[in-house]
């Protein structure tokens, strides 16, 4: 499935404390003063999320900056910091009050990204007052949200850990990173057996080409630092005074969703809930505009319409 326009035209170069990467700012397709920023998960890359932001142009304005270490934007390592979720939640910080100053912000968050929002809010509950909606998109709290069991996790976590190493990354980007290795992976691995039933030969094609682009834009050491780290967390020590609308994947193969409403409910002051119908934890990367209207159910999008910003 190919996109049927062209982000290109909406992405410019961003330098923010010491560090290059993108920005993507599209305009709002409807008369609209709401400002959306947009945080990426995982697994990054700021055309991956197009027909979100597609979507999402219906509400607002829509920025979505790279996030140090993903899409190719240089890592926290190259300032001699370590891609922390605290550091994370800094630099969103550092950008919120670069490109909004006084105004208000929605904050649409999707998977780490949502981690990430929330840490942020935690770590500058001043900002708090600037945001009239947060949203997660099939986000999580703590490591219990994971479908995983205990003993799995921790194991996963320790391996993820040791990937992040220099050398061993190093190792990792340049000797099993490449189109063969991926590809004879990824039709053998549960999670790509999921992503390509019914997939034509071309889709296949096209899904390898984006998969390869993917692992080798973001920064081998920072994916599995991060992934050691979030396999761990626990992000419910600090209350938020805002409500939070969260949508969950109706076969989500990463989290509980049960789990994830009551750690949801513990930080933030209110929780409503939406279902995505995504037969995984998100939808295709090669999805388009409509594939990802999913991602954006009814529900939120009469919350949208409904909570204007101010």
């Amino acid at each position: 499935m190919t996109k049927t326009a062209d982000p290109a035209e909406y992405i410019q170069p961003l330098y923010i404390n010491g560090l290059n990467g993108r920005m993507l700012r599209a305009p709002a397709t409807k008369n609209t003063s709401r400002e959306i920023l947009l945080v990426y998960g995982h697994h990054a890359l700021l055309e991956r999320w197009w027909g979100l932001v597609e979507n999402l142009q219906e509400f607002g304005k829509v920025t979505m900056p790279d996030l140090p270490g993903f899409g190719g934007m240089d890592s926290f390592y190259k300032i001699g910091r370590v891609p922390t979720l605290d550091n994370y939640a800094d630099y969103l910080a550092a950008f919120i009050k670069m490109r909004y100053r006084n105004r208000r912000v929605t904050l649409v968050g999707v998977s780490f990204g949502f981690l990430v929002i929330t840490r942020m809010l935690q770590r500058y509950p001043e900002l708090s007052g600037r945001v009239d909606m947060v949203v997660s998109i099939v986000g999580f709290m703590h490591r219990d949200d994971f479908l995983f069991p205990p003993r799995t996790r921790r194991l996963y976590s320790i391996a993820t850990r040791f990937f992040s190493a220099a050398p061993i990354a190093f190792i990792i980007r340049y000797g099993a990173l490449n189109k063969f290795v991926i590809k004879s992976l990824y039709v053998r691995l549960p999670m790509g057996k999921r992503r390509f039933i019914a997939m034509t030969a071309d889709d296949f094609a096209n899904m390898m080409d984006f998969e390869v682009l993917l692992w080798q834009c973001n920064d081998v050491r920072t994916h599995w630092r991060t992934t050691s780290e979030f396999l761990g967390i626990d992000n419910c020590r600090e209350q938020i005074a805002l409500p939070v609308w969260h949508v969950a994947s109706k076969a989500d193969h990463y989290f509980d969703n049960f789990i994830v409403e009551q750690h949801m409910r513990v930080v933030y002051a209110d929780y409503h809930k939406s279902i995505m119908n995504s037969p995984a934890h998100t939808p295709s990367i090669l999805g388009d505009k409509k594939e990802l209207a999913v991602m954006i159910p009814p529900a939120l999008r009469r919350a949208l319409r409904a909570n204007k910003s101010r």
